[in-house]
């Protein structure tokens, strides 16, 4: 039960950041903060040697169990790893931010509000066994997301990135939400493990591929895969310690965590393999080919993130091929997980400490602008000395863990040449094709990082303040994350030990029944007759020489039609589509009238019902059991429409309430007849309340104006009027002619005593049965009631101010 509270920490420590803030001003609110995720980090340390060992740990806590809904914490390998990440260089941003963000300038309560919302969101993302829970927290990550972008809301590019990735995101999210239901229709259950074990069967369905990519379209939008990786750039608008966090390490894994945990289920099918593989090397070879190009640090790190993201997923996509071989070659994808994996825990390290790094030479220089900055390395030695080694990990050289991880990328993209199903064999000699020449841009991108910001010559009059070294509280966390760079290069198979293969395990559970299993030991040397290591001195020699000639051919970015492009396409379907189009279609029908609103609710309610009726043929007339009408009844129905016509045709108000007031007594009279005498006092007092009510407020109103003038005959008010008359009484009568189900009613007598407690059936449908439905009536009162007393108190205040 802890384990799916700590799930619930960040978010309920957001209650208390106002306090902090605005009680406690001399101490930065981040130092507060700080206690959470590194009280987290402990706590999950402490599954590590279990989940090494290859168990599980599982909490849960019942939400909807009738619907089989539940916030159910499930510790696996992946699971477990996700969680340190996302609570480890949480700690370390929230230390960051604290000498990032003035106290004095920034609403810092907002800002950590936010993050740790999205902390708990992305914790709930990767603990979830059950996929509406799942989804709950996605959505969760989408929303603080967009708050944490447009943090600085007055920029017009900070609420323009924020609404982009929003947007994206959500829209792919609610592609998934459709994914999840179909697979849970399909496998008649929320739960992931579940749906794992019933793998072989849930690929036989019609639905299943529906379902596959359903749900790829949430991980791709969320991991910023091509096409949908346009969001990411804009994102960049955010406070550094926010991309540092969600642009690194959290929110663009999510769907790098969602393919690694449904990998068992689609697997089987060589669609998954093909979309994951081909569309994550694609976007690899998209970031790493664009991030040259720019010229905003920040905005060459957002490049470089995407076509890192997409290295994870090509090689997700070609892990999955295990499923389907045997043997010598078993072995060889196998690897590809593995090496994922490991990126996965490299990247956050070396492209955490970049963030930080552009974060700093922002603060401390006043621009990000890579033209104008130069010559930075005797000014900041700290900083390009972080710099250096995050930009050459991320290039793939040695000692750093990204020339691990970058070789093992290689070894798998080899691999899949040696794959002869699913048309592989023709076209699988692209892959590591395009691996390498993706490769030589990301060594151009992460020199041209690095050695374009502190070396060359120094431009102090172009830059807005005097450059200088930052605090050393701003340099903690980026020393540390470099200091990990390099020391998992020389400890890589303790990591793999301890996350990598329990990781593994749960990405392949079919393969392997315990992380020993997992049989690969990570070296640095492959021998002289490596393929792995050609390529990289092919990649290290073009690399170098096309860095030195850069602004030779820099230049044919700007030969690129800017006109065909994702981002124009996004332009116009926001805000040319919807925005105009939309907005001058609603125009028709958005012109302030209640009436009109109303009109236009009921007729397409009364259309929408009667056409269902008679289209699946389920009107029935049948008089059979209909009781014998008598004179008294006749008389009460003739008093109902009189009573009806004098309410609308009457020119005075107190007619129109009496006449009201007569019809609902009339009905309770019916009530009385069909010996309902509980629904008649009901009737009976809520007319009086309404009959009182109506008297009182309308005492209050201006008298009608004597004008006389002349009703015109309107035929879409007579359409309206006669169209709901004829929906209500054709749903009445085919009701009443009909018994598709067994009445509800023989369920209420049967638990009224024995279930409800109550011995009198219509008190106990009322208050049990009925009980969220007049909860939610009397919220809606409450909200009405609440609504007229601040536009009587504002009406109030603008006379005051008159007078």
């Amino acid at each position: 039960m802890f384990q799916v509270f700590c799930i619930f920490i960040p978010i309920l420590a957001a209650l208390f950041m106002p306090f902090f803030f605005k009680k406690v001003r001399p101490i930065h609110t981040g130092w507060f903060v700080l206690i959470v995720p590194v009280f987290l980090v402990t706590f999950y340390a402490i599954y590590v040697p279990i989940i090494a060992d290859g168990d599980t740990v599982i909490s849960e806590f019942d939400w909807i169990p009738s619907l089989g809904i539940s916030f159910v914490s499930y510790l696996d390998g992946l699971s477990l790893l996700f969680s340190i990440l996302i609570s480890g260089i949480g700690a370390l941003v929230v230390l960051y931010s604290i000498f990032y963000l003035d106290r004095s300038k920034e609403q810092l309560h907002n800002f950590y509000i936010y993050l740790l919302m999205f902390m708990s969101a992305m914790l709930g993302v990767v603990q979830s066994d059950n996929t509406i829970t799942l989804y709950l927290f996605w959505e969760l990550t989408s929303i603080s997301s967009f708050l944490l972008i447009g943090y600085w809301f007055h920029r017009d590019k900070s609420r323009f990135g924020a609404l982009k990735s929003m947007m994206i995101t959500v829209a792919g999210g609610m592609m998934m939400l459709g994914g999840f239901v179909l697979l849970s229709i399909i496998g008649n259950t929320f739960s992931i493990r579940e749906l794992i074990n019933q793998a072989p069967e849930l690929a036989t369905n019609d639905f299943f591929v529906l379902a596959l990519i359903l749900i790829l379209l949430g991980a791709f939008t969320k991991s910023a895969q091509f096409p949908f990786y346009i969001w990411l750039p804009d994102a960049m608008e955010a406070p550094t310690p926010v991309s540092a966090y969600l642009h690194s390490a959290t929110m663009v894994k999510a769907g790098i965590y969602l393919v690694a945990r449904f990998t068992p289920i689609f697997a089987q099918s060589e669609i998954w393999i093909w979309l994951v593989a081909g569309i994550g090397l694609l976007t690899l070879f998209w970031g790493s080919f664009f991030a040259v190009k720019q010229t905003d640090l920040k905005g060459i790190l957002a490049f470089s993130t995407v076509s890192q993201l997409g290295l994870i997923m090509s090689l997700l996509g070609v892990g999955a091929i295990s499923y389907h071989v045997n043997g010598a070659e078993d072995t060889v994808f196998k690897y590809a997980a593995f090496a994922a994996i490991f990126h996965l825990i490299n990247h956050a390290t070396f492209k955490g400490s970049l963030f930080m790094i552009a974060g700093i030479l922002d603060h401390e220089t006043g621009t990000r602008d890579i033209r104008r900055l130069g010559g930075l390395m005797s000014l900041m030695p700290i900083s390009f000395t972080v710099a250096l080694i995050g930009s050459f990990s991320m290039a793939g050289l040695p000692p750093f863990n990204g020339f691990l991880s970058k070789e093992m990328f290689f070894t798998a993209m080899l691999s899949i040449t040696q794959f002869d199903l699913f048309n592989f064999s023709t076209w699988s000699i692209l892959f590591p094709i395009i691996a390498w020449i993706a490769s030589v841009f990301t060594f151009i991108y992460s020199f041209y990082f690095v050695f374009r910001t502190f070396t060359g010559k120094l431009k102090v009059d172009q830059l807005p303040k005097k450059p200088h070294e930052a605090p050393i509280g701003m340099l903690i966390s980026p020393l540390i994350l470099a200091a990990l760079v390099i020391t998992i290069f020389f400890i890589p198979n303790l990591v793999a030990d301890t996350f990598v293969k329990p990781a593994v395990m749960a990405i392949q559970p079919y393969l392997y029944s315990s992380p020993e299993e997992v049989n690969i030991h990570v070296t640095a040397w492959h021998g002289i007759e490596s393929p792995e290591l050609w390529m990289t001195v092919g990649v290290v020699i073009l690399g170098l020489l096309l860095f030195l000639s850069l602004s030779k051919w820099q230049k044919m970015y700007n030969a690129l039609p800017t006109k065909l492009t994702l981002n124009n396409l996004y332009d116009f379907i926001i805000y040319d589509l919807c925005d105009q189009w939309i907005g001058r279609f609603s125009g028709l029908y958005m012109t302030g009238s209640i009436r009109r609103y109303l009109s236009i609710m009921l007729s397409s309610m009364a259309i929408i019902v009667i056409g269902t009726l008679f289209i699946k043929d389920a009107f029935k007339l049948s008089f059979e059991e209909a009781s014998t009408i008598h004179v008294y009844q006749i008389i009460l129905i003739i008093v109902l429409v009189i009573g009806t016509i004098t309410t609308v045709f009457a020119k005075s108000r107190i007619t129109s309430i009496v006449a009201l007031g007569a019809v609902g007594y009339t009905v309770s009279l019916f009530f009385v007849v069909y010996n309902a005498p509980d629904l008649a006092l009901t009737q009976l007092v809520i007319e009086t309340i309404s009959v009182a009510l109506f008297l009182l407020a309308f005492y209050h109103l201006p008298k009608f104006k004597k004008e006389e003038e002349r009703t015109r005959f309107r035929f879409s008010k007579a359409f309206v009027s006669v169209a709901v008359g004829a929906m209500v009484t054709l749903v009445a009568l085919s009701s009443h002619s009909q018994k598709l189900f067994p009445s509800i009613s023989e369920y209420y007598k049967e638990t009224v005593y024995s279930l409800a407690g109550g011995g009198n059936i219509v008190n106990v449908i009322l208050v049990d049965y009925r009980g969220f439905d007049t909860l939610f009536e009397i919220a809606v009162l409450a909200i009405a009631g609440i609504a007229i007393y601040a536009m009587i108190k504002l009406r109030l205040s603008r006379k005051e101010k008159k007078l």
